[in-house]
Formats: structure tokens, C-alpha cells, sequence
């Protein structure tokens, strides 16, 4: 009955959407429709409940479909070719726009919060299981510490093997993987690569469920207690996934002042997308951190090798055929992100490929086997990864107004004003109730920009050739000494900050002389207002190409661990870390003796026992002594990856603050200041050196 009343309740709702959507107003009836509709926003805001949130995505979305509907009937009429071609252009980079904004709703305004599934008291029946890291060029430095923790992780000896599949075939690898008694396959050829390498291992082992690590991801102790015992509760269930969880900064996160205080790239979808996604059994397998039942890959021929997004397409088989997956909202491991720009951009251009190969080859809307929920999430995905051409739209959108006085919207300023603005605040505000400690407001766009100019071209080629590219593996483990700025990657965008701000002084040489060049100053302020805000998002994507220097190989970790410090004539000393690394720690100074006395060893004092480390001291204050760790034995690294890397708790930490749109932007527009504040103290840096090397080259001249 209730489910009954619900359904009626939603049929008669629909005359109203209807008449929200397509009633026309002139300005001032819709500024006043647009300033209630943000009133209302604002007073169901205080409201924190789920179903005030469902309220507001409602209202978003009437809003935005409404101005879909204005733009469609009221603004597509143009004067000349140019004009048709260009304002077409724009409207269906705003349709594209709404589409996802829907699809994104869809995912997100329900997520699924799952709990962990313990395992049975009684071992004997734990699944075996078998955990697969593939490697191709990474150094060892690199795929070390990922083996280590992987033989840390908390579960039965005789359940667990762990195979090392170095598609690389390299000599160093294999006696590596002997000494520290893991199994090692390789293969004659590299065919498909890292999911070529996966089949390859599967047809050599047999564990009831696999887990794969990509060679930077170290696992921690309760990985699998975590993952496994959903397997047992649901026969099923083919996929558990968990978070892709960086310790290390990406280009974002290092190159802007205020990266550190920003969440993530990655957070919005390993949280509220993949939680929503498992609302929907839609969950993603993203290559690495997860589980997968052998019997499942099997009945789907194994992993994907149709496209070079070989995880993605892989969820997409075994949900066709009915196969439960699961996200598990737990950072269980953590690896390295992309070290550089031009790494990060190569990255997402092979993501990007990769769905949109998806797309045309297994296209989520056709076949059996989804549901329309389902068939929704994989839509949004793909679908993300088309929006160079919409974004580069916005961005140059005002330039024709601006320089070539082109009409690509025929509706007054103030007309197109009243409908865009409460469909483009509603849309920011209700993202940011829903989503704001995971993605603040505005970022998104910085994160597009710089990827817009270079994935355009080759998604519209694999578009139309879905069978072209092929897969590449992303550096890392790298290093930067000297920092530099990156020019190559930001070209484009370059050019078209030089247009807007031309764009920008023609439009207030305009309308500062309205009346001689015969314009409505009305619709040169919307058009440079347009051009500033694209301008600044524009000059903050250009300031990440800021390549900081990049200095320290391993993270530190804050923990507190009893030492004894063993100096060269035989004292010891006792005392604590300060925080700790894979490469060396820092201890407080238990007294004056290191001033004299050589530092030969330290011991780490744990529960499990102790580890004697031979360091070296790089630094000292009064306060703390910061040693550098020499070579250390496989046996003895484990233990010190057990404590650094491997602790349960080694990756969660307190969310970000709740996002505030409006400081938000305050801290984009930061970042702008501090690109041209920088690059002037660099320059003037640059020329005191010159100066400096010139008086002294002058002064040996005499």
C-alpha cells in the first residue's frame, strides 16, 4: 500500500515539474521565480536529514532543466553560418552539462554506507586466496615495500600466496622474490598488457579469490579480514572494492599553494560515486585494492582485454551476468600518484581512451544483463570522460561576443541572466551539501581544464576508431631536484588566457564607449563577467604546470615508538620517534652525546619485538636528531613496513571540512596570486643571480 501511495504521490507531482519546467516568464517574473527558489534552498538548508537532500536535487533539477528548456525555445535563433555553428556548439556543450549533472544526482543522493562482513571464528573455512601485484618497468625501490606488506597482511599462511608477475622478465625481480619466498611468474610476450599479465597468472594458480595490488600499493594488516568475508555471506558476490588511497601529493596537491588544503582529485569518486554506485550493484573494479572471485573471471573468460581500461570493462561483464560487487568505504592500502603533470595527463588520457572504447565496443545502454540504475552509473562514467570539447566550449564562449561580435544567444542579458542563475546556484549548492567534504565547489573545473586540451583529440579518434591506442603504464617512484615550469603541458591554455584577457579589455573599451560603437552594455558586462571567471579558472589550471621540487622519496608518518640508540663506543641511549619513515626517522634527542659520539644503530622497540636499524645522521637540533637508514635486510624491512606502512589504522584519517562555495573560490583566486607572486620572486631571483654571476664574471675580467 505504501509503495502504491508513493507511486500516485510521484504521478501527480509530475503536472507540476511540467509546468516548472516550461511556463515562460519574462526577466522580472523570473528573477523573482529564481530569488524564491533560492530562499526556499536556503531555509530546507538548515534541514541536515537525507530527505531534505532529495528535496533539493528535485528543485536542481527542475531548475536546470527549465533553463534547458529556455535555452531550446527561446535563445537558437542566429543571424549567420558562423553564428549557428558556434551557438549550436554552446547549447549542446549545456546539454552535455545537464545530462551529467542528472546522472550525477542519480549516483550520489543515495549512498550506500556498507559495513564489514567478519569472518567465521573458524579458519578452516576462509576461502584461499591469491594476491596478484603485475609489474612491467617500475624500479624495485618501487614494487619492494608492496610485496613486503602484502606478506604482512593479517591471514592464514597456508590460505595466502602471493605471486609477483613481472611482465618486465627481469633477473633482479626474480631473486628478489626468492629471497623473500613469494611466487614469481613472467611470460614470454606482453600481449594485452597488465590484464594480459593477469589471465597469464590466473591459468598458473588456483586460490579461490584473487586480490591485485598494483606495484605501488602497500596493503595493510586487516586487508583481506576486511574484503573477504562478504564472499562467504553472498555466493554471488564477484568483486570487492576499496578506495585508492595516495600517500604521496599529486600535481594538484604539490604544485598550488593551497593543494594541501583541498581534497583529493580522486575522493569525490572513492566516496560518495563508488558508495552510489554500490546502492546500485554498479560498483567499479579500478584495477587495484580489490578482491575478485576466481569462478566469476572465469565465467566472464577472465579479465577484460577488449580496451586499455581493463578493470572498468571487467566489472562491466560480470554484472551482465548477474555477479554482486561491493565497495568497501575503507582506505585498506595506499599507493604513489602521478609525481608530474604531463604523468597525470597521460594517465587520464589512458582512462579517458579506455571508457570511451567501452562505449562504442560494450555499450552500457545496449545488450542484457543491467538494470536501468546500472546501465545509468556506467552511462555517467563514460560519458564523464567526453567533456573536453563542452569545457573548451565554455571557455571560449565569450571571445566571440567579446572580439568578433558574434550573437551565439539570442535572448537579452538580463532574460538569460534570470533563467541561468538559480539553475547555476542550486546546482553549486546542492553539490556541495551532498558532496562537499569529498570535492570542494569550482575545483572540479580546475581539474578539467587541465586535462581538456589534450584528451579532446584523442577521445573524438577513439570515437570513431574505438580499436586504436594502447595501453601504457605510468611512471613512479620519480624524483625532482630543481623545480621548473612546465610549459609543454599548458601551451593551450596559454593562448586562450591571452585571448580572454584581450577579450576582456575589448569588452570594457566597449562599455566604456557604448553609445559610439552602438552596444547594450548590459551584454558586454554578462560576456566579460563570463571571460573573467573562465580567465581565473584558466590562470589556476596554468599554475599547477609549477612543478615544485620533489626531494623526498618515502612519506613520514607521525608515530610515537621506543628506541635505543647504539653509538659507536658501546653507550646506549633510550628514547622516541618523532615520526618515522621507510628511509628514516626523526627521535627526540636524549641528550648532547650525538654532538660526539658516532650514531651507529637504532633499535626499534615494538610489540612483535625488536629491530635493530643501522642509520646514519643527516641532521640535528636541539630538539630532534634526523638519521637516514642504511641498507636494511628483507627480514628486517618487513617488520618496519609492518609498523610504517601496515598498521590498520595506517590510512584513515578526519574528512576534510565541510565545503563553503564562496571560500572556495576564494582559494582558487589564491592560487592565481600566488602563480604570478611566485613566478615575479622567481624571476627577480633569477636576475639577482645573473647579476651576481655578471659582476663576478666582470671583476675576474680585471
Amino acid at each position: 500500500m505504501k509503495k502504491f501511495l508513493s507511486v500516485l504521490l510521484v504521478l501527480a507531482m509530475v503536472p507540476v515539474a511540467l509546468l516548472v519546467v516550461i511556463t515562460p516568464m519574462d526577466s522580472q517574473k523570473q528573477y523573482i521565480f529564481g530569488l524564491i527558489s533560492i530562499g526556499i534552498l536556503f531555509l530546507l538548508g538548515f534541514c541536515k536529514k537525507r530527505s531534505i537532500s532529495v528535496i533539493l536535487v528535485v528543485m536542481s533539477a527542475l531548475l536546470s532543466t527549465r533553463y534547458i528548456y529556455f535555452r531550446l525555445t527561446q535563445t537558437l535563433h542566429f543571424n549567420s553560418e558562423i553564428e549557428t555553428l558556434l551557438g549550436m556548439g554552446l547549447f549542446l556543450a549545456e546539454v552535455y552539462v545537464w545530462v551529467m549533472l542528472l546522472l550525477s544526482y542519480l549516483q550520489t543522493v543515495w549512498p550506500l554506507k556498507r559495513e564489514l562482513v567478519q569472518l567465521p571464528d573458524d579458519m578452516s573455512l576462509w576461502p584461499t586466496v591469491d594476491v596478484y601485484i603485475p609489474t612491467y618497468n617500475e624500479p624495485l625501490d618501487v614494487v619492494r615495500d608492496t610485496v613486503l606488506a602484502a606478506q604482512c597482511i593479517d591471514y592464514p599462511r597456508d590460505k595466502m600466496k602471493i605471486y609477483l608477475l613481472d611482465d618486465g622478465k627481469r633477473r633482479e625481480f626474480a631473486v628478489f622474490a626468492a629471497d623473500v619466498g613469494v611466487g614469481y611468474i613472467t611470460r614470454g610476450d606482453n600481449a594485452h598488457a597488465k590484464a594480459g599479465n593477469l589471465n597469464h597468472a590466473m591459468k598458473l594458480t588456483h586460490g579461490e579469490l584473487i586480490c591485485v595490488f598494483d606495484c605501488d600499493h602497500v596493503a595493510t594488516r586487516i586487508f583481506l579480514q576486511a574484503t573477504v568475508g562478504g564472499f562467504l555471506k553472498d555466493p554471488k558476490l564477484a568483486l570487492v572494492q576499496t578506495p585508492h588511497y595516495f600517500y604521496s601529493p599529486d600535481p594538484f596537491e604539490r604544485n598550488l599553494s593551497v593543494g594541501r588544503n583541498i581534497p583529493n582529485e580522486g575522493s569525490l569518486f572513492y566516496g560518495p560515486i563508488q558508495q552510489g554506485n554500490d546502492n546500485w550493484n554498479a560498483t567499479f573494479f579500478c584495477g587495484s585494492c580489490a578482491v575478485i572471485r576466481r569462478s566469476a573471471l572465469e565465467e566472464i573468460g577472465g579479465f577484460a582485454v577488449e580496451t586499455v581500461t581493463e578493470d572498468a570493462h571487467t566489472a562491466l561483464k560480470l554484472q551482465r551476468l548477474g555477479w554482486g560487487t561491493a565497495f568497501v568505504d575503507i582506505p585498506l592500502a595506499a599507493g604513489l600518484a602521478t609525481e608530474r603533470l604531463v604523468l597525470h595527463v597521460i594517465q587520464r588520457t589512458r582512462w579517458a581512451r579506455g571508457m570511451t572504447q567501452i562505449f562504442r565496443l560494450d555499450n552500457p545502454l545496449l545488450g542484457r544483463g543491467l538494470t536501468l540504475p546500472q546501465r545509468l552509473c556506467y552511462l555517467s562514467a563514460m560519458l564523464y570522460y567526453q567533456f573536453a570539447l563542452p569545457r573548451i566550449a565554455f571557455l571560449t564562449a565569450p571571445l566571440a561576443y567579446l572580439l568578433f561580435n558574434l550573437n551565439i544567444i539570442h535572448s537579452s542579458a538580463s532574460l538569460v541572466f534570470a533563467y541561468a542563475l538559480p539553475h547555476l546556484f542550486l546546482a553549486v549548492y546542492v553539490n556541495s551539501r551532498l558532496n562537499g567534504r569529498f570535492r570542494y565547489s569550482f575545483w572540479g573545473e580546475i581539474y578539467d581544464i587541465v586535462l581538456a586540451f589534450h584528451i579532446a583529440l584523442p577521445t573524438m579518434v577513439t570515437m570513431l576508431f574505438p580499436k586504436r591506442g594502447k595501453f601504457n603504464v605510468t611512471d613512479k617512484g620519480g624524483l625532482l631536484n630543481v623545480g621548473y615550469f612546465d610549459f609543454s603541458v599548458v601551451r593551450p591554455h596559454l593562448i586562450i588566457a591571452i585571448l580572454l584577457a584581450a577579450g576582456v579589455v575589448a569588452g570594457i573599451v566597449r562599455a566604456c564607449a557604448h553609445d559610439y560603437f552602438g552596444v547594450d552594455p548590459r551584454v558586454i558586462a554578462l560576456n566579460v563577467g563570463w571571460g573573467l571567471y573562465s580567465l581565473i579558472f584558466l590562470l589556476a589550471a596554468i599554475a599547477v604546470a609549477r612543478e615544485t621540487r620533489q626531494t623526498r622519496k618515502t612519506i613520514r608518518i607521525d608515530v610515537d615508538i621506543p628506541v635505543l640508540i647504539h653509538y659507536a663506543s658501546g653507550i646506549t641511549s633510550r628514547s622516541q620517534t618523532a615520526d618515522l619513515s621507510m628511509g628514516g626517522c626523526r627521535i627526540v634527542v636524549p641528550d648532547e652525546r650525538h654532538q660526539s659520539d658516532e650514531i651507529e644503530e637504532i633499535e626499534l622497540l615494538l610489540q612483535s619485538g625488536a629491530i635493530a636499524i643501522p642509520v646514519r645522521i643527516i641532521a640535528s637540533d636541539a630538539e630532534y636528531i634526523r638519521l637516514m637508514f642504511d641498507d636494511i635486510p628483507p627480514s628486517r624491512r618487513r617488520e618496519l613496513v609492518r609498523v610504517v606502512l601496515s598498521r590498520a589504522d595506517a590510512w584513515i584519517h578526519p574528512p576534510k571540512p565541510q565545503d563553503n562555495p564562496f571560500r572556495s573560490m576564494l582559494t582558487i583566486v589564491h592560487s592565481v596570486f600566488d602563480l604570478f607572486w611566485l613566478t615575479w620572486k622567481s624571476r627577480r631571483e633569477n636576475r639577482r643571480l645573473q647579476a651576481e654571476l655578471a659582476a663576478k664574471a666582470k671583476e675576474g675580467s680585471v
